[in-house]
């Protein structure tokens, strides 16, 4: 069977490769809103079948950023378990002022950055909302690899944007996805913010 032919669900066109795809999604962001590391390994496997379906769709660059939440799903695996010299792990805290600053400049810099990137080099139906949103998330990922509350916060307002944007490219599941994503994004906030109190 080709993971890749499209089959009729309902109303709905769709294809097995998508179908994987949004089940590690969502069982990676719901682990993930649980604070579990097993989120880590499910969502590098999603991240690697999205590259995949992006590119074909000419999202490219979400297609991209899925390469970069790659990496930082390799790294926020390692920094999640590593133990630091009182033998603990990393916990859930806020972005100090600073860090909250920073953090707008550099979704702004990669916006801009990425948009003239998309505009020039790709045929992209939508290089402004493509790159909005691959800059909000790639400082999502990077707060969510250390543990920063905020992060929810880039999730929620990416996950918006790409539910529209997925439908709009005829990827009905996976703005199904990013829909529960923005569903599961605010339940991690909640539940984060009641650990960051405790």
């Amino acid at each position: 069977m080709d993971p890749t032919a499209m089959m009729q669900i309902g109303p709905i066109r769709t294809s097995l490769i998508e179908l994987v795809a949004v089940a590690f999604g969502l069982t990676c962001v719901w682990f993930m809103k649980k604070e579990r590391v097993l989120a880590f390994p499910l969502g590098i496997i999603n991240v690697l079948i999205y590259m995949y379906i992006f590119f074909v769709t000419k999202l490219y660059a979400n297609a991209a950023i899925n390469g970069f939440f790659f990496v930082m799903s390799v790294y926020g695996w390692y920094n999640w378990t590593r133990k630091d010299l009182n033998d603990e792990r990393i916990r859930i805290t806020r972005c100090a002022i600073r860090e909250l600053i920073l953090n707008g400049f550099a979704i702004i810099i990669l916006f801009f950055i990425i948009r003239t990137i998309l505009g020039k080099y790709t045929e992209s139906h939508v290089p402004t909302w493509d790159a909005l949103t691959t800059a909000v998330y790639m400082v999502a990922q990077w707060l969510l690899s250390r543990k920063k509350i905020e992060n929810w916060i880039l999730w929620i307002s990416a996950d918006s944007v790409m539910t529209v944007l997925c439908a709009w490219e005829g990827l009905w599941f996976t703005a199904f996805q990013y829909f529960v994503f923005t569903i599961i994004a605010t339940l991690g906030f909640i539940e984060w913010r009641g650990k960051l109190k405790g």
